[in-house]
C-alpha cells in the first residue's frame, strides 16, 4: 500500500542541506537518490516496517510516501509524521545560532546554506549503535557493520528495504554471530549487552532525545555504558540537539590542523580554546567549520 503525506517546513530549513549533514545517509537504511534528489529510510512503526520517500516539493513542503503491506491507521499517520520530523529536525530552533554566527563574516555561510540541522535515525538506539561502530575504525568498516545489521538482523520493509534490527533482535544473537557475520570485532560484546539492556527494559535509551537536563550530565551518563567512550558519548549528544562538546576523533583532529595549522598537530585543549566563545553552540560550529567543503562542493552559494 502507498500513502502520501505532506509535511511543512520552516524557512530555514534545507532538505539537501539536512540530508547531507553527516555520514549517516550513506548508512543503512538510509539511501540517497541524487535525481529527483530524494531520501529513503526504512523503520518500524508500530511495529510494522515501512520505507520512507521524502522529496522536497517546490512549495517548501516535503513530500513522504509511505510503502507499508497494509493500509495504514491514523494514529500510524501520526507517528510516521512525528518520526520525518524528528529525522530531520524539523521543529528544531536555531534562531539563537544564527544570531551568535551572525556576528562573524567567516561563519555567515552557514545561514546563507542553512545548514545545522544533523541528519538522526528514527530512534536513539539505532544513533547509539551506529555511533559505535565509528569508533576506532575507517568509515568503510564502520558501513560494513552497519550494512549487515540491517541486511541480516533488520524487518523487511515491502520495498524490500531493510530496517535497522530492534535492541530484542541483536539481544537474541551470539557473540560469535557478531564478530564473524557484522564484522563487529571488539565491539560485538558491547553491541549484544546494549541490545539487551534496552530490550529487557533495564535501560531506556530513548529518554536522551528528551531530556532538560544539562549536557555534563547527559555526557557522564552515556560515558557510563560500555562501548561508549568520550568521541562517542559527544557524537551522541550532537544528535540530541546538544552542542556543547567538540566530538573529536581522528579526521576532525587532522582536518583542523589542515585548517589552521597547516597540518602541524596541536593539543585538544588548543582547538577547545577556539571554538569555546561560541557556548553551548561550539560544537556545531566546530563541525560545520570541518565540514564547510561539503557544502561548497554539493550545494555552492
Amino acid at each position: 500500500m502507498q500513502t502520501n503525506l505532506a509535511i511543512s517546513v520552516p524557512s530555514d530549513f534545507s532538505f539537501r542541506a539536512a540530508v547531507y549533514s553527516h555520514g549517516w545517509c550513506m548508512l543503512e537504511p538510509f539511501s540517497v537518490i541524487e535525481e529527483p534528489f530524494s531520501l529513503s529510510y526504512a523503520a518500524m512503526v508500530d511495529s510494522v516496517p515501512l520505507e520512507f520517500m521524502i522529496v522536497e516539493r517546490s512549495s517548501g513542503e516535503l513530500s513522504v510516501r509511505l510503502q507499508s503491506a497494509n493500509t495504514l491507521t491514523r494514529a500510524q499517520h501520526r507517528q510516521c509524521r512525528t518520526l520525518v520530523k524528528s529525522v530531520l529536525r524539523i521543529d528544531e530552533e536555531f534562531d539563537s545560532f544564527y544570531r551568535l554566527i551572525h556576528k562573524e563574516p567567516g561563519l555567515r555561510w552557514i545561514r546563507k546554506s542553512r545548514a545545522g540541522r544533523m541528519l538522526r535515525s528514527g530512534s536513539f538506539f539505532e544513533d547509539l549503535i551506529k555511533v559505535v561502530c565509528t569508533t576506532n575504525c575507517s568509515w568503510a568498516l564502520t558501513t560494513i557493520m552497519v550494512n549487515n545489521l540491517c541486511g541480516l538482523l533488520g524487518e523487511a520493509a515491502p520495498s524490500g528495504k531493510k530496517t535497522f534490527p530492534s535492541p530484542r533482535a541483536i539481544a537474541g544473537i551470539s557473540e560469535s554471530f557478531m564478530r564473524k557475520e557484522i564484522r563487529a570485532g571488539y565491539r560485538a560484546p558491547y553491541i549484544i549487552e546494549l541490545a539487551e539492556a534496552v530490550a529487557s527494559g533495564k535501560l531506556d535509551v530513548e529518554r536522551f532525545r528528551y531530556n532538560n537536563r544539562p549536557a555534563d550530565e547527559l555526557y557522564r551518563e552515556l560515558v557510563s555504558l560500555k562501548g561508549v567512550g568520550p568521541y562517542a558519548a559527544e557524537s551522541l549528544l550532537k544528535l540530541v540537539g546538544r552542542y556543547d562538546h567538540l566530538a573529536l576523533d581522528s579526521w576532525t583532529r587532522k582536518k583542523y590542523y589542515e585548517l589552521y595549522h597547516n597540518g602541524r598537530r596541536v593539543t585538544d585543549k588548543t582547538i577547545a580554546r577556539r571554538y569555546g566563545k561560541y557556548g553551548e553552540w561550539a560544537g556545531l560550529v566546530f563541525w560545520l567549520e570541518m565540514t564547510k567543503y561539503w557544502y561548497d562542493e554539493k550545494f555552492p552559494l
